[in-house]
């Protein structure tokens, strides 16, 4: 069995951001020589989440815009005393951290018109995506 770990560095530009990291996902399976397995993509940030759907720019911008929808960034929250950032922590905990992507035949098996992303909540920040890939 094969075990290939990376951390990718990423900028975050604006408050809510999404960064598509497919490409980086890739790069990492062809450097891990995996052909069969599954690769864990993990964010070990409290204010970003891990999300697949279609890259398209239209979609994007409708996903920034619904992030702001799905709780209340009005409300006074308590953590805000601290913070002034739950409501980015409230949404990243409904959305998740991590994702398991199966490895088939060397490729990540992503539908047609999946990406992955990862979705900032908080930014902008400089935040790493960490990458475990197991498997033959």
């Amino acid at each position: 069995m094969k075990i290939y770990t990376a951390d990718l560095p990423l900028k975050s530009g604006a408050k809510i951001d999404l960064i598509d990291i497919t490409g980086e996902l890739f790069n990492c399976l062809s450097k891990s020589k995996v052909t069969d397995g599954v690769m864990i993509v993990y964010s070990p940030h409290t204010t970003t989440a891990l999300i697949i759907n279609e890259n398209e720019p239209r979609l994007a911008g409708d996903i920034k815009i619904a992030v702001k929808d799905i709780i209340s960034w009005e409300k006074d929250y308590a953590h805000n005393l601290i913070d002034s950032n739950a409501p980015s922590h409230i949404v990243a905990a409904f959305l998740g951290n991590t994702l398991n992507l199966p490895i088939s035949e060397g490729k990540i098996e992503l539908g047609t018109w999946q990406s992955v992303f990862l979705l900032e909540l908080d930014g902008p920040r400089s935040r790493q995506v960490k990458v475990k890939i197991i498997g033959e």
